[in-house]
Protein backbone atom coordinates (compact mmCIF):
# COMPACT_ATOMS: atom_id res chain seq x y z
CA UNK A 1 0.00 0.00 0.00
CA UNK A 2 2.86 2.40 0.83
CA UNK A 3 4.34 1.92 -2.62
CA UNK A 4 1.12 2.96 -4.30
CA UNK A 5 0.92 6.15 -2.30
CA UNK A 6 4.56 6.96 -3.01
CA UNK A 7 3.75 6.47 -6.67
CA UNK A 8 0.75 8.82 -6.45
CA UNK A 9 2.69 11.52 -4.62
CA UNK A 10 5.87 11.34 -6.65
CA UNK A 11 4.87 10.49 -10.17
CA UNK A 12 3.79 14.05 -11.01
CA UNK A 13 7.12 15.43 -9.88
CA UNK A 14 9.08 12.90 -11.92
CA UNK A 15 7.04 13.63 -15.06
CA UNK A 16 6.71 17.39 -14.62
CA UNK A 17 6.33 18.68 -18.14
CA UNK A 18 6.63 21.92 -19.95
CA UNK A 19 4.63 25.11 -19.50
CA UNK A 20 2.90 26.67 -22.48
CA UNK A 21 2.98 30.26 -21.25
CA UNK A 22 4.34 32.58 -23.98
CA UNK A 23 7.69 34.18 -23.18
CA UNK A 24 7.00 37.55 -21.60
CA UNK A 25 8.79 40.72 -22.65
CA UNK A 26 7.91 44.14 -21.29
CA UNK A 27 6.36 46.39 -23.97
CA UNK A 28 8.49 49.41 -24.80
CA UNK A 29 7.27 52.67 -23.27
CA UNK A 30 5.42 54.67 -25.95
CA UNK A 31 6.74 58.02 -24.69
CA UNK A 32 9.54 60.45 -25.39
CA UNK A 33 12.96 59.86 -23.88
CA UNK A 34 12.93 63.37 -22.37
CA UNK A 35 10.40 65.55 -20.60
CA UNK A 36 8.90 68.34 -22.75
CA UNK A 37 10.21 70.88 -20.22
CA UNK A 38 13.73 70.56 -18.87
CA UNK A 39 13.51 69.60 -15.21
CA UNK A 40 14.72 72.17 -12.75
CA UNK A 41 16.53 69.57 -10.68
CA UNK A 42 17.13 65.95 -10.11
CA UNK A 43 18.54 64.47 -13.32
CA UNK A 44 21.98 64.12 -11.78
CA UNK A 45 20.85 61.87 -8.93
CA UNK A 46 20.32 58.13 -8.96
CA UNK A 47 17.41 58.34 -6.53
CA UNK A 48 13.75 58.65 -7.42
CA UNK A 49 10.86 60.66 -6.03
CA UNK A 50 9.24 57.34 -5.12
CA UNK A 51 12.13 56.83 -2.67
CA UNK A 52 11.29 60.07 -0.83
CA UNK A 53 9.23 59.30 2.26
CA UNK A 54 6.16 61.49 2.65
CA UNK A 55 7.29 62.44 6.17
CA UNK A 56 10.39 64.00 4.62
CA UNK A 57 8.47 65.69 1.80
CA UNK A 58 5.93 67.48 4.02
CA UNK A 59 7.09 69.68 6.92
CA UNK A 60 3.79 70.89 8.39
CA UNK A 61 3.27 68.83 11.58
CA UNK A 62 -0.49 69.36 11.43
CA UNK A 63 -0.60 67.97 7.90
CA UNK A 64 1.58 65.01 8.90
CA UNK A 65 -0.83 64.19 11.71
CA UNK A 66 -3.80 64.28 9.31
CA UNK A 67 -2.02 62.03 6.80
CA UNK A 68 -1.19 59.50 9.52
CA UNK A 69 -4.82 59.41 10.61
CA UNK A 70 -5.97 58.97 7.00
CA UNK A 71 -3.59 56.06 6.44
CA UNK A 72 -5.05 54.39 9.50
CA UNK A 73 -8.75 55.11 9.04
CA UNK A 74 -9.54 55.85 5.37
CA UNK A 75 -12.06 53.34 4.04
CA UNK A 76 -10.83 53.35 0.44
CA UNK A 77 -7.37 52.35 1.63
CA UNK A 78 -8.90 49.74 3.92
CA UNK A 79 -10.83 48.24 0.99
CA UNK A 80 -7.63 48.15 -1.07
CA UNK A 81 -5.85 46.28 1.73
CA UNK A 82 -8.71 43.78 1.96
CA UNK A 83 -8.52 43.26 -1.80
CA UNK A 84 -4.86 42.32 -1.36
CA UNK A 85 -5.77 39.81 1.35
CA UNK A 86 -8.49 38.37 -0.85
CA UNK A 87 -6.22 37.85 -3.87
CA UNK A 88 -3.54 36.39 -1.59
CA UNK A 89 -6.06 33.82 -0.39
CA UNK A 90 -7.10 33.11 -3.98
CA UNK A 91 -3.46 32.55 -4.87
CA UNK A 92 -3.08 30.06 -2.01
CA UNK A 93 -6.16 28.23 -3.27
CA UNK A 94 -4.73 28.02 -6.79
CA UNK A 95 -1.30 26.98 -5.52
CA UNK A 96 -2.91 24.08 -3.66
CA UNK A 97 -3.58 22.44 -7.04
CA UNK A 98 0.14 21.66 -7.33
CA UNK A 99 -0.10 19.16 -4.47
CA UNK A 100 -2.17 16.04 -3.92
CA UNK A 101 -5.56 16.47 -2.31
CA UNK A 102 -5.74 14.03 0.62
CA UNK A 103 -8.88 13.31 2.58
CA UNK A 104 -9.95 10.82 5.23
CA UNK A 105 -13.25 8.94 5.51
CA UNK A 106 -14.68 6.81 8.30
CA UNK A 107 -18.07 5.16 8.18
CA UNK A 108 -20.26 2.44 9.70
CA UNK A 109 -22.62 0.47 7.41
CA UNK A 110 -25.44 -1.52 9.05
CA UNK A 111 -27.63 -3.78 6.91
CA UNK A 112 -30.62 -5.99 7.64
CA UNK A 113 -31.70 -8.76 5.28
CA UNK A 114 -35.45 -9.48 5.10
CA UNK A 115 -37.09 -12.86 4.45
CA UNK A 116 -38.08 -11.84 0.93
CA UNK A 117 -34.37 -11.51 0.05
CA UNK A 118 -32.92 -14.57 1.73
CA UNK A 119 -34.55 -17.59 3.37
CA UNK A 120 -31.19 -18.61 4.88
CA UNK A 121 -30.25 -15.28 6.47
CA UNK A 122 -33.77 -14.23 7.35
CA UNK A 123 -33.67 -11.16 9.62
CA UNK A 124 -29.86 -11.16 9.65
CA UNK A 125 -28.09 -7.94 10.75
CA UNK A 126 -24.73 -7.14 9.10
CA UNK A 127 -22.42 -4.30 10.25
CA UNK A 128 -19.23 -3.09 8.50
CA UNK A 129 -16.67 -0.62 9.89
CA UNK A 130 -14.44 1.21 7.38
CA UNK A 131 -11.60 3.75 7.58
CA UNK A 132 -10.12 5.09 4.31
CA UNK A 133 -7.55 7.67 3.26
CA UNK A 134 -7.76 8.90 -0.35
CA UNK A 135 -5.60 11.10 -2.54
CA UNK A 136 -6.30 12.88 -5.81
CA UNK A 137 -3.57 14.46 -7.91
CA UNK A 138 -3.51 15.98 -11.37
CA UNK A 139 -0.32 15.32 -13.32
CA UNK A 140 0.52 18.78 -14.59
CA UNK A 141 2.30 17.49 -17.68
CA UNK A 142 1.42 20.52 -19.81
CA UNK A 143 1.56 23.25 -17.15
CA UNK A 144 -2.15 23.99 -16.80
CA UNK A 145 -2.11 24.13 -13.00
CA UNK A 146 1.19 25.99 -12.88
CA UNK A 147 -0.08 28.52 -15.41
CA UNK A 148 -3.17 29.13 -13.29
CA UNK A 149 -0.95 29.53 -10.24
CA UNK A 150 1.22 32.02 -12.14
CA UNK A 151 -1.88 33.96 -13.19
CA UNK A 152 -3.17 34.11 -9.60
CA UNK A 153 0.24 35.23 -8.35
CA UNK A 154 0.42 38.09 -10.85
CA UNK A 155 -3.06 39.24 -9.92
CA UNK A 156 -1.98 39.23 -6.28
CA UNK A 157 1.03 41.39 -7.17
CA UNK A 158 -1.28 43.69 -9.13
CA UNK A 159 -3.54 44.28 -6.13
CA UNK A 160 -0.47 44.99 -3.99
CA UNK A 161 0.58 47.73 -6.39
CA UNK A 162 -3.01 48.96 -6.58
CA UNK A 163 -2.99 49.36 -2.81
CA UNK A 164 0.15 51.50 -3.09
CA UNK A 165 -1.58 53.61 -5.76
CA UNK A 166 -4.54 54.19 -3.43
CA UNK A 167 -2.15 55.27 -0.68
CA UNK A 168 -0.32 57.68 -3.00
CA UNK A 169 -3.62 59.19 -4.11
CA UNK A 170 -4.86 59.42 -0.52
CA UNK A 171 -1.75 61.25 0.71
CA UNK A 172 -1.99 63.66 -2.21
CA UNK A 173 -5.71 64.25 -1.59
CA UNK A 174 -5.23 64.90 2.12
CA UNK A 175 -2.35 67.29 1.46
CA UNK A 176 -4.20 69.12 -1.33
CA UNK A 177 -7.42 69.46 0.67
CA UNK A 178 -5.54 70.64 3.75
CA UNK A 179 -3.59 73.24 1.77
CA UNK A 180 -6.79 74.42 0.10
CA UNK A 181 -8.34 74.81 3.54
CA UNK A 182 -5.34 76.88 4.67
CA UNK A 183 -5.71 79.02 1.55
CA UNK A 184 -9.45 79.49 2.12
CA UNK A 185 -8.91 80.43 5.75
CA UNK A 186 -6.29 83.00 4.80
CA UNK A 187 -8.51 84.28 2.00
CA UNK A 188 -11.32 84.62 4.53
CA UNK A 189 -9.02 86.61 6.82
CA UNK A 190 -8.25 88.99 3.94
CA UNK A 191 -11.98 89.28 3.19
CA UNK A 192 -12.71 90.06 6.85
CA UNK A 193 -10.02 92.75 6.89
CA UNK A 194 -11.52 94.21 3.72
CA UNK A 195 -14.97 94.06 5.31
CA UNK A 196 -13.73 96.08 8.29
CA UNK A 197 -12.23 98.68 5.97
CA UNK A 198 -15.32 99.06 3.77
CA UNK A 199 -17.59 99.10 6.80
CA UNK A 200 -15.57 101.98 8.18
CA UNK A 201 -15.89 103.79 4.84
CA UNK A 202 -19.62 103.09 4.75
CA UNK A 203 -20.08 104.49 8.26
CA UNK A 204 -18.08 107.56 7.29
CA UNK A 205 -20.14 108.11 4.14
CA UNK A 206 -23.33 107.62 6.10
CA UNK A 207 -22.35 110.31 8.61
CA UNK A 208 -21.24 112.62 5.81
CA UNK A 209 -24.51 112.09 3.96
CA UNK A 210 -26.54 112.80 7.08
CA UNK A 211 -24.50 115.98 7.57
CA UNK A 212 -25.09 116.97 3.96
CA UNK A 213 -21.38 116.70 3.07
CA UNK A 214 -21.68 113.62 0.79
CA UNK A 215 -24.00 112.66 -2.02
CA UNK A 216 -26.43 109.77 -1.91
CA UNK A 217 -24.49 108.20 -4.77
CA UNK A 218 -21.37 107.95 -2.61
CA UNK A 219 -23.47 106.52 0.21
CA UNK A 220 -25.07 103.83 -1.95
CA UNK A 221 -21.72 103.02 -3.55
CA UNK A 222 -20.18 102.50 -0.11
CA UNK A 223 -23.19 100.45 0.97
CA UNK A 224 -22.93 98.17 -2.09
CA UNK A 225 -19.22 97.72 -1.40
CA UNK A 226 -19.98 96.82 2.21
CA UNK A 227 -22.63 94.22 1.28
CA UNK A 228 -20.34 92.72 -1.37
CA UNK A 229 -17.62 92.27 1.25
CA UNK A 230 -20.13 90.54 3.54
CA UNK A 231 -21.07 88.15 0.75
CA UNK A 232 -17.40 87.39 0.09
CA UNK A 233 -16.82 86.50 3.74
CA UNK A 234 -19.91 84.25 3.77
CA UNK A 235 -18.86 82.48 0.58
CA UNK A 236 -15.40 81.77 1.96
CA UNK A 237 -16.90 80.53 5.24
CA UNK A 238 -19.02 78.10 3.21
CA UNK A 239 -15.97 76.90 1.24
CA UNK A 240 -14.04 76.39 4.48
CA UNK A 241 -16.85 74.27 5.94
CA UNK A 242 -16.99 72.14 2.79
CA UNK A 243 -13.22 71.72 2.80
CA UNK A 244 -13.32 70.56 6.43
CA UNK A 245 -16.00 68.02 5.54
CA UNK A 246 -13.83 66.72 2.69
CA UNK A 247 -10.91 66.32 5.11
CA UNK A 248 -13.14 64.45 7.56
CA UNK A 249 -14.11 62.01 4.81
CA UNK A 250 -10.48 61.50 3.80
CA UNK A 251 -9.11 60.87 7.30
CA UNK A 252 -12.09 58.70 8.21
CA UNK A 253 -12.87 60.39 11.53
CA UNK A 254 -13.87 63.82 12.90
CA UNK A 255 -11.13 66.43 13.02
CA UNK A 256 -9.60 66.22 16.51
CA UNK A 257 -9.41 69.30 18.72
CA UNK A 258 -5.83 68.55 19.77
CA UNK A 259 -4.19 68.77 16.35
CA UNK A 260 -0.80 70.48 16.37
CA UNK A 261 -0.54 74.03 15.10
CA UNK A 262 -0.26 74.31 11.33
CA UNK A 263 1.84 76.60 9.16
CA UNK A 264 0.62 79.56 7.09
CA UNK A 265 0.67 79.11 3.35
CA UNK A 266 3.75 81.26 2.83
CA UNK A 267 5.71 79.15 5.36
CA UNK A 268 4.90 75.77 3.78
CA UNK A 269 8.30 74.38 2.85
CA UNK A 270 7.89 71.27 0.72
CA UNK A 271 10.81 69.35 -0.71
CA UNK A 272 11.02 71.14 -4.04
CA UNK A 273 14.23 69.51 -5.27
CA UNK A 274 12.58 66.27 -6.42
CA UNK A 275 14.65 63.89 -8.56
CA UNK A 276 12.91 63.75 -11.93
CA UNK A 277 15.13 61.38 -13.91
CA UNK A 278 14.51 59.76 -17.29
CA UNK A 279 10.81 59.23 -18.14
CA UNK A 280 10.97 55.54 -19.09
CA UNK A 281 12.94 54.69 -15.95
CA UNK A 282 10.87 56.81 -13.59
CA UNK A 283 7.37 55.96 -14.76
CA UNK A 284 7.74 52.18 -14.80
CA UNK A 285 8.29 52.41 -11.05
CA UNK A 286 4.90 53.97 -10.44
CA UNK A 287 2.62 51.51 -8.62
CA UNK A 288 -0.29 51.99 -11.03
CA UNK A 289 1.96 51.13 -13.97
CA UNK A 290 3.42 48.14 -12.12
CA UNK A 291 -0.14 47.01 -11.40
CA UNK A 292 -0.98 47.25 -15.11
CA UNK A 293 2.11 45.23 -15.97
CA UNK A 294 1.26 42.49 -13.48
CA UNK A 295 -2.24 42.33 -14.95
CA UNK A 296 -0.62 41.95 -18.38
CA UNK A 297 1.56 39.12 -17.07
CA UNK A 298 -1.52 37.44 -15.61
CA UNK A 299 -3.18 37.58 -19.03
CA UNK A 300 0.00 36.11 -20.52
CA UNK A 301 -0.09 33.22 -18.05
CA UNK A 302 -3.76 32.60 -18.84
CA UNK A 303 -2.78 31.84 -22.43
CA UNK A 304 -0.61 28.98 -21.15
CA UNK A 305 -3.48 27.57 -19.09
CA UNK A 306 -5.82 27.67 -22.09
CA UNK A 307 -3.23 26.10 -24.39
CA UNK A 308 -2.91 23.18 -21.97
CA UNK A 309 -6.61 22.36 -22.43
CA UNK A 310 -5.77 21.16 -25.97
CA UNK A 311 -3.83 18.23 -24.46
CA UNK A 312 -4.82 15.25 -22.30
CA UNK A 313 -5.53 15.81 -18.63
CA UNK A 314 -4.44 13.01 -16.30
CA UNK A 315 -5.82 12.71 -12.77
CA UNK A 316 -4.63 10.00 -10.35
CA UNK A 317 -7.00 8.86 -7.63
CA UNK A 318 -5.98 6.38 -4.96
CA UNK A 319 -7.41 5.19 -1.69
CA UNK A 320 -6.32 2.85 1.06
CA UNK A 321 -7.76 1.83 4.35
CA UNK A 322 -9.16 -0.96 6.43
CA UNK A 323 -12.57 -2.63 6.82
CA UNK A 324 -13.92 -5.12 9.32
CA UNK A 325 -17.17 -6.61 10.56
CA UNK A 326 -16.02 -5.92 14.13
CA UNK A 327 -14.79 -2.58 15.46
CA UNK A 328 -12.14 -4.38 17.54
CA UNK A 329 -10.70 -6.02 14.42
CA UNK A 330 -10.60 -2.82 12.35
CA UNK A 331 -6.84 -2.33 12.63
CA UNK A 332 -5.84 -5.98 13.09
CA UNK A 333 -5.97 -8.98 10.87
CA UNK A 334 -6.33 -9.14 7.11
CA UNK A 335 -8.57 -6.07 6.76
CA UNK A 336 -6.57 -3.81 4.41
CA UNK A 337 -8.34 -2.38 1.35
CA UNK A 338 -6.93 -0.22 -1.47
CA UNK A 339 -7.80 1.14 -4.85
CA UNK A 340 -5.97 3.01 -7.59
CA UNK A 341 -7.85 4.76 -10.39
CA UNK A 342 -5.96 6.80 -12.98
CA UNK A 343 -8.17 8.90 -15.26
CA UNK A 344 -7.27 10.51 -18.55
CA UNK A 345 -9.43 13.08 -20.33
CA UNK A 346 -8.64 13.70 -23.98
CA UNK A 347 -10.29 16.55 -25.89
CA UNK A 348 -11.65 15.16 -29.15
CA UNK A 349 -14.29 17.49 -30.52
CA UNK A 350 -15.91 20.47 -28.81
CA UNK A 351 -17.07 22.54 -31.77
CA UNK A 352 -14.06 24.89 -31.53
CA UNK A 353 -14.70 26.01 -27.93
CA UNK A 354 -11.05 25.55 -26.90
CA UNK A 355 -9.82 27.44 -29.94
CA UNK A 356 -12.27 30.25 -29.26
CA UNK A 357 -11.16 30.41 -25.62
CA UNK A 358 -7.54 30.67 -26.74
CA UNK A 359 -8.49 33.52 -29.07
CA UNK A 360 -10.20 35.25 -26.15
CA UNK A 361 -7.06 34.91 -24.02
CA UNK A 362 -4.82 36.28 -26.75
CA UNK A 363 -7.12 39.24 -27.34
CA UNK A 364 -7.25 39.89 -23.60
CA UNK A 365 -3.46 40.06 -23.55
CA UNK A 366 -3.52 42.62 -26.35
CA UNK A 367 -6.05 44.63 -24.38
CA UNK A 368 -3.79 44.57 -21.32
CA UNK A 369 -0.83 45.68 -23.45
CA UNK A 370 -2.88 48.68 -24.58
CA UNK A 371 -3.91 49.38 -20.97
CA UNK A 372 -0.27 49.24 -19.89
CA UNK A 373 0.83 51.62 -22.64
CA UNK A 374 -2.06 53.97 -21.91
CA UNK A 375 -1.11 54.05 -18.22
CA UNK A 376 2.44 55.06 -19.13
CA UNK A 377 1.25 57.77 -21.50
CA UNK A 378 -1.15 59.18 -18.91
CA UNK A 379 1.61 59.19 -16.28
CA UNK A 380 3.97 60.93 -18.70
CA UNK A 381 1.42 63.67 -19.30
CA UNK A 382 0.83 64.16 -15.56
CA UNK A 383 4.52 64.69 -14.90
CA UNK A 384 5.00 66.84 -18.00
CA UNK A 385 2.08 69.08 -17.03
CA UNK A 386 3.40 69.49 -13.49
CA UNK A 387 6.89 70.37 -14.77
CA UNK A 388 5.46 72.86 -17.26
CA UNK A 389 3.48 74.64 -14.56
CA UNK A 390 6.42 74.65 -12.15
CA UNK A 391 8.62 76.41 -14.69
CA UNK A 392 6.20 79.38 -14.81
CA UNK A 393 4.99 79.69 -11.24
CA UNK A 394 7.94 81.65 -9.85
CA UNK A 395 7.62 84.24 -12.61
CA UNK A 396 3.88 84.59 -11.95
CA UNK A 397 4.45 84.93 -8.22
CA UNK A 398 7.07 87.66 -8.63
CA UNK A 399 4.88 89.60 -11.05
CA UNK A 400 1.83 89.27 -8.80
CA UNK A 401 3.79 90.45 -5.74
CA UNK A 402 4.83 93.59 -7.65
CA UNK A 403 1.23 94.09 -8.80
CA UNK A 404 -0.05 93.83 -5.23
CA UNK A 405 2.48 96.42 -4.08
CA UNK A 406 1.36 98.79 -6.83
CA UNK A 407 -2.34 98.28 -6.03
CA UNK A 408 -1.71 98.90 -2.33
CA UNK A 409 0.00 102.23 -3.07
CA UNK A 410 -2.77 103.18 -5.50
CA UNK A 411 -5.44 102.46 -2.88
CA UNK A 412 -3.61 104.45 -0.20
CA UNK A 413 -3.23 107.47 -2.51
CA UNK A 414 -6.82 107.31 -3.76
CA UNK A 415 -8.23 106.98 -0.25
CA UNK A 416 -6.12 109.93 0.93
CA UNK A 417 -7.29 112.08 -2.01
CA UNK A 418 -10.91 111.16 -1.28
CA UNK A 419 -10.60 112.19 2.35
CA UNK A 420 -9.12 115.48 1.18
CA UNK A 421 -12.08 115.98 -1.18
CA UNK A 422 -9.97 115.69 -4.35
CA UNK A 423 -11.39 112.40 -5.73
CA UNK A 424 -14.86 110.85 -5.63
CA UNK A 425 -15.60 107.71 -3.67
CA UNK A 426 -15.96 105.79 -6.95
CA UNK A 427 -12.17 106.01 -7.42
CA UNK A 428 -11.70 104.59 -3.90
CA UNK A 429 -14.13 101.78 -4.70
CA UNK A 430 -12.28 100.76 -7.87
CA UNK A 431 -8.90 100.91 -6.15
CA UNK A 432 -10.17 98.83 -3.25
CA UNK A 433 -11.65 96.18 -5.57
CA UNK A 434 -8.39 95.89 -7.51
CA UNK A 435 -6.40 95.65 -4.28
CA UNK A 436 -8.65 92.88 -2.96
CA UNK A 437 -8.33 90.96 -6.24
CA UNK A 438 -4.51 91.33 -6.18
CA UNK A 439 -4.38 90.02 -2.60
CA UNK A 440 -6.52 87.01 -3.42
CA UNK A 441 -4.62 86.27 -6.64
CA UNK A 442 -1.27 86.31 -4.86
CA UNK A 443 -2.66 83.90 -2.28
CA UNK A 444 -3.98 81.68 -5.08
CA UNK A 445 -0.61 81.63 -6.84
CA UNK A 446 1.13 80.72 -3.59
CA UNK A 447 -1.29 77.83 -3.16
CA UNK A 448 -0.83 76.80 -6.79
CA UNK A 449 2.92 76.60 -6.31
CA UNK A 450 2.61 74.35 -3.27
CA UNK A 451 -0.11 72.18 -4.83
CA UNK A 452 2.05 71.83 -7.95
CA UNK A 453 4.82 70.36 -5.81
CA UNK A 454 2.32 67.91 -4.30
CA UNK A 455 1.08 66.96 -7.77
CA UNK A 456 4.62 66.41 -9.06
CA UNK A 457 5.46 64.28 -6.02
CA UNK A 458 2.39 62.11 -6.64
CA UNK A 459 2.95 61.93 -10.39
CA UNK A 460 6.50 60.69 -9.88
CA UNK A 461 5.22 57.88 -7.65
CA UNK A 462 6.07 59.37 -4.28
CA UNK A 463 4.08 58.65 -1.14
CA UNK A 464 3.63 54.88 -1.01
CA UNK A 465 6.23 54.21 1.67
CA UNK A 466 4.54 53.85 5.06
Amino acid sequence: MKKEFIFILGFGTLLGGCMMVPKYSRPSAPISTNWPVASISGNTTNSSASDVDWRDFFTDVRLKDLISRALENNRDLRIAALNVEQTRAQYRIQRGGLFPSIQGDAKVVRQKTSAAVSEVNRGFDFTTYEVDVGATYELDLFGRVRSLKKEALERYFSTQEAQKSVQIALISQVASEYLRLVQIQEAKAIAEQTLEAVQSSFNLNKRSFEAGAASELDLRTAEAQFQTARVNVSNLAQLAAQSKNALILLIGEPLPDNLPEGQPLRQQKLLADLPVGIPSEVLVRRPDILAAEHTLQAANADIGAVRATFFPRIVLTGAGGTASAKLTDLFTGPSVTWSFSPQITIPIFNFGANKAQLDVSKIQKRIEIANYERAIQAAFREVADALSVRSLLDEKLNAQALLLDAQQKRYDLTNARYRQGVDSYLAVLLAQQDLYAAQQNLLQFQADRILNAVTLYRSLGGGWKS
